[in-house]
């Protein structure tokens, strides 16, 4: 549904971290009759949903002005330019800075419009995984300092969020940049004692490669920590992971949610993974399928490979893309089955859940559960789901 005539609307695709910057991009154009598309350019079909976007806004709201930021507004700038419904873009470096909206700073912030507050502590990356053209667009790795996110904390907390998400590009990196250097799970830590009315506190996808000991503490001992943990998995065969330049092989992701559940049984898995990466082989996509019900992966993105621009793993041999959607599919099928296999095992066990504007809500490990008609938006209830179908528990 689009926003009323003559009132801004931000459209976010993409990251959880796009998620926590439209809120506050909202704010800052609350007063003007314009329209932000905050796009994603991770992937080819990334690109092709912003360009889908802008001309569905354009044709909603062809009243208003339509200005695109985000990644795909800095590495496919020329294309999107070159659309006839953009008025313009502004830079994803720069789309926090009042100035580059040409707007007063508000005086007051809106309403969030979403349950769960999205806190982005970081931005940027430091590594130079082959496959990824994310740092072209968001720069190297910058973090909030302590003080600074418990300020953003408190604010959302005081606009009564019950849940905090902490996301960024690469959020386990985060403190690298900061003096000493402290670890992620040292500003977990303090935002779970600054704020004991907090109560519930999630982190979007982390590198498990960057675990520190007091975030895996955390992970598996504190119950405001939620029991979900969605990985940078990308890849379950070890060459393509070094293909790729990630940081972690199979066996230490597995080892990994092994070592948690032994504390936390209840531990929910998510994780990034893609299919058809260049020069990768059948014995390859069979590790990527058998991973998944390894770990198990309920909470799966499966990506199809595209090539990104200027990124090493555009100039290796490339599959063929009918290859690439097949296997993607099958991925997607095998998240699918763990997932229903997950699902009916929540069946007659009471789920706390944070009630959404849909009719539906997340539990702890991020289950979707459809709710009870007339189950007051960012509530957090307590039912017993009867059945799952679809994905969602009932």
């Amino acid at each position: 549904m689009s926003a009323p005539q003559n009132t801004a609307e931000v459209i976010s695709l993409g990251c959880r971290l796009n998620i926590a910057e439209s809120e506050r991009i909202r704010a800052l154009v609350a007063s003007e009759n314009v329209v932000v598309v905050n796009s994603c350019a991770v992937t080819m079909e990334a690109v092709r949903q912003t360009r889908q976007a802008i001309r569905k806004a354009r044709k909603a709201r062809p009243d208003a002005r339509l200005l695109v930021t985000g990644c795909a507004a800095d590495i496919e700038r020329d294309q999107l330019a070159a659309m006839p419904e953009v008025d313009g873009l502004v830079p994803n470096t720069a789309k926090l800075d009042a100035r580059a909206w040409n707007v007063p700073e508000p005086q007051q912030t809106p309403p969030p419009q979403h349950t769960r507050a999205f806190i982005a502590v970081q931005n940027g990356c430091d590594h130079a995984c082959t496959f990824c053209v994310i740092p072209q667009g968001r720069g190297t790795s910058r973090s909030l300092t302590i003080p600074q996110v418990l300020r953003e904390v408190e604010s959302h907390l005081d606009q009564r969020a019950l849940e905090v998400v902490l996301t960024g590009v690469d959020v386990t990196s985060w403190g690298h940049d900061l003096p000493g250097s402290p670890p992620l799970g040292e500003l977990v830590r303090a935002v779970l004692r600054a704020f004991p009315n907090l109560q519930r506190l999630r982190m979007s996808s982390i590198d498990g490669a960057e675990v520190d000991p007091v975030l895996f503490d955390l992970i598996a001992h504190e119950p405001r920590v939620m029991p979900h943990l969605h990985l940078s998995l990308q890849h379950g065969a070890d060459l393509i992971l070094k293909r790729m330049k990630r940081r972690h092989s199979r066996a230490d992701a597995v080892s990994l949610v092994e070592r948690l559940r032994a504390h936390r049984p209840d531990l929910a898995i998510g994780a990034d993974i893609i299919a058809g990466f260049p020069t990768e082989i059948d014995a390859h996509h069979a590790d990527n399928l058998s991973i998944i019900a390894d770990l198990p992966v309920v909470h799966g993105h499966i990506f199809p490979y595209s090539p990104r621009p200027n990124t090493p793993a555009s100039r290796m041999p490339q599959l063929d893309k009918a290859l690439i959607r097949a296997r993607a599919a099958e991925l997607r099928a095998a998240v699918a089955k763990a997932r229903a296999s997950w699902l009916a095992s929540l069946v007659g066990s009471p789920q706390r859940v944070l009630a959404e504007a849909d009719g539906t809500g997340y539990a702890e490990n991020f289950a979707r559960v459809a709710l009870p008609e007339g189950t007051q938006r960012g509530a957090i209830v307590t039912v017993t789901p009867t059945a799952s179908t679809e994905g969602l528990l009932v």
